[in-house]
């Protein structure tokens, strides 16, 4: 996270072989409410892409991702953002994006770049050294979080501690990210919280309740209506229905007092400064509910506090918070519509997938993004004394030197009006340019008269705009596609797709789209759509798991996950060829709408012979034809081998209304006997919460473990089962489910021994 702101193991045993299947999970309380219809089949969806490792989220041994959130976008989409992890740790930079429908299609997917990642995962530094590294990064520390084992992903994935630092740098708050590399203890990379308005490069910088409207007196917008809080007698700048959306003085307490009135018009009292604020963030809100459909700054119905006073020629994000200074002849705050939304919009670039991020380039985008909400908010407001326009802070002056930042030109005060290679190492501030000015080009054109100022492009083009809600539109749903290695091609092909989801049917808003992003010279990048069609309709395959082993008269299945790649959803016949002799494939079902899922089921006989067949699995689609193999061994003496990998799985949590949910790894064993054993090893909360179930390859259940009130935590057990009736070798579970109050465990070793 950035602070944003307005400037500028498996143990082995005899005759087991074991394949880890980690279940792809919703990893919050509020994910696991039972959303609508739609929202549930696009989660559906989207956790089997992941599952299936389909396209963009090819993942290696070890590897797994799990859905943190679904935001629901324009035209039916849901976008499911996923972060990857590897021997069950968090990865840093291998986050992804699920694109499906309400009909429970895959519509796409994103993954942030990352090379394979193939690390240890026994760190050489100690925890105590890479916090005492951490903590060098700032010159004043008020405090360190304990460090977490992470993989930091990129060009070279490392092993790394990551570290929160807490402080100041010289001349502003921080919330510093520090990676110390686990293996050397040198810092790795350096992520900032804190987002600023104003960079201090081009300028020098100083140092029980009722819901009820309140009358403001504010600066910058004149007497408002303001949504307040009542108790008992007293009033205060807490917005009643919008969470967590507060106003209150720089380290102090949100406002209060007797009356419902609040400020005095003057640009020096901080009340006054509040009633702006509060003013521009629930202007913003409803903004995003009525033009963009986002549910709240955060996606989730959530908002942020703010505070006015802060003792700064600036205003900042914090990554939970807003803070508004002063202009810099102590004249004004910091808190006109435009800059408020701005620093919100920081918040909304990092409550989308893929977060903050980070580098220059990333940065640049999250500016502009706060630039672009600002414009927004100011055109939905439509104030009489605070017009709508695309300039930056115009309002309040900040330096005595107009706007910070012109969207139609940025040249204006210095900032690049066009993409270039060196835009990844621009000052973040100057950075936003080549956005805003595409934003710009997007909403109004080169040369839209009416009084609106022309925007010269780098290719001489001439634009025509679509209009600002439209712009909004397409480049909201682009960011819903946001991973952490977000740059600006990625940003232009979201957008293209975008616009072709959006408006179906007319190319006009797709034109636009792309010929602003022409005209501030950001080029094509791969895989964006060549046509406002999407380039024909086609789909992408891919199977989970890719092999399996049976013994000859047992079945196998695969998931077979299909993506729309362009254009419209199309039938698909699915099919199977390369079978060994005796064995046969059930599709169900046998023909799908791309997008869509089906279950194969490849039965063996009693003479199907032994050895490994590659299985080709064609879905014919209406306009093209694809293909996947499979695996299939039968019978071979290696499907049964010993394991000899060690391997953790994360036993979700569960509320006590979810008992049945079940968390099940698989293993192949031989024929099993009276005399079979499992050998468990369990770190859990409360071992009394678990209730774990061997399953034979016929379905069958034997219980090694009921629910108890057994005090111990964890389980370090063998279990006696008597299976001599199992006759079938082949792949036998264990099933562990939590059946008592929300709480977390590690599943370390299991161990069968027939």
């Amino acid at each position: 996270m950035t602070h944003r702101g307005f400037s500028t193991g498996l143990a082995a045993a005899a005759g087991l072989a074991m394949t880890l299947a980690l279940p792809v999970t919703p990893a919050s309380a509020a994910s696991q409410a039972q959303p609508a219809a739609p929202e549930a089949a696009a989660a559906r969806a989207a956790d089997q892409a992941a599952a299936s490792g389909l396209d963009a989220l090819r993942r290696g041994a070890g590897e797994s991702f799990q859905r943190i959130g679904l935001t629901a976008g324009g035209a039916g989409l849901f976008y499911g953002a996923y972060q990857r992890t590897y021997q069950g740790l968090r990865v840093v930079g291998g986050d992804a994006v699920v694109v499906a429908d309400g009909a429970g299609r895959v519509r796409g997917t994103e993954a942030a770049e990352t090379a394979p990642i193939s690390v240890g995962t026994q760190a050489l530094v100690d925890a105590a050294k890479a916090t005492a590294t951490a903590r060098a990064q700032l010159p004043t520390v008020d405090s360190v979080s304990t460090p977490e084992k992470v993989v930091l992903a990129g060009a070279s994935p490392k092993l790394a501690y990551e570290v929160v630092v807490a402080g100041r740098t010289a001349t502003a708050p921080s919330n510093l990210h520090v990676f110390v590399d686990a293996a050397t203890g040198a810092v790795l990379d350096k992520r900032d919280d804190v987002r600023t308005f104003d960079s201090g490069v081009k300028r020098q910088a100083q140092p029980a309740t009722v819901n009820v409207a309140g009358t403001g007196n504010s600066y910058y917008v004149g007497n408002v209506s303001i949504d307040t809080t009542q108790s008992g007698s007293t009033y205060t700048m807490r917005d009643p229905a919008r969470t967590n959306l507060s106003c209150g003085r720089e380290g102090g307490s949100v406002y209060s007092g007797p009356d419902n009135n609040w400020g005095n018009g003057s640009g020096t009292d901080l009340e006054t400064a509040c009633v702006d604020t509060l003013f521009g963030a629930q202007a913003e809100w409803k903004m995003l509910a009525e033009w963009l459909g986002r549910n709240g700054i955060n996606g989730n119905g959530g908002g942020y506090p703010a505070s006015v006073g802060l003792n700064d020629v600036n205003a900042y994000w914090n990554g939970s918070s807003t803070h508004f200074g002063h202009s810099q002849d102590n004249q004004r705050q910091v808190t006109p519509i435009d800059v408020v939304a701005h620093e919100y919009g920081h918040a909304i670039f990092q409550t989308t997938p893929g977060g903050a991020g980070s580098g220059n380039e990333n940065g640049g985008l999250n500016e502009s993004t706060g630039d672009i909400f600002g414009a927004l908010t100011e055109a939905y407001a439509n104030n009489a004394k605070d017009t709508p326009d695309y300039e930056v802070g115009e309002g309040v002056n900040l330096v005595g030197q107009g706007p910070i930042r012109y969207m139609y030109q940025p040249s204006k005060v210095g900032d690049p009006n066009c993409y270039s290679s060196s835009i990844p190492s621009t000052e973040v501030h100057a950075a936003a340019g080549p956005q805003n000015h595409w934003f710009y080009l997007l909403a109004e054109g080169s040369n839209p008269g009416g009084g609106k100022p022309a925007s010269p492009t780098c290719n001489s083009s001439t634009v025509t705009g679509i209009g600002i809600q439209k712009a909004g539109k397409i480049f909201y749903n682009g960011l819903l596609k946001k991973t952490s290695s977000w740059n600006h091609k990625a940003a232009r092909k979201a957008t293209l797709e975008a616009a072709i989801a959006l408006y179906p049917g007319s190319c006009a808003e797709y034109n636009a789209t792309k010929a602003a992003w022409d005209a501030v010279s950001v080029t094509t990048a791969t895989g964006e759509p060549t046509s406002c069609s999407g380039g024909g309709p086609d789909f992408s395959v891919a199977l989970n798991p890719a092999s399996g082993s049976v013994q000859p008269g047992a079945s196998a299945t695969t998931t077979i996950s299909t993506a729309i790649t362009s254009g419209a959803a199309q039938s698909i016949t699915l099919s199977a060829s390369g079978l060994p002799a005796g064995a046969t494939a059930t599709f169900s079902p046998a023909t799908v709408q791309s997008g869509g899922s089906s279950t194969l089921t490849i039965a063996t006989s009693a003479s199907t012979p032994t050895g490994t067949f590659p299985i080709t699995i064609t879905a014919d689609g209406a306009s093209t034809d694809h293909t996947a193999t499979y695996a299939l061994t039968v019978g071979t003496t290696s499907s049964c081998a010993p394991v000899t990998n060690s391997t953790r799985l994360n036993i979700p949590d569960y509320p006590a209304s979810a008992v049945n949910s079940t968390s099940t790894i698989s293993g192949c064993a031989r024929n099993a006997s009276g005399t079979t054993k499992v050998e468990v090893h369990i770190t859990h909360t409360y071992r009394g919460d678990l209730v774990l179930d061997l399953i034979a390859p016929d379905g069958t259940a034997y219980r090694l473990k009921n629910s108890s009130s057994d005090s111990a935590d964890n389980i370090d057990t063998t279990y006696t089962v008597n299976a001599s009736t199992e006759t079938a070798n082949g792949n036998w579970q264990l099933r562990i489910r939590d059946v008592g109050p929300a709480d977390t465990g590690y599943l370390s070793t299991w161990t069968l021994t027939v």
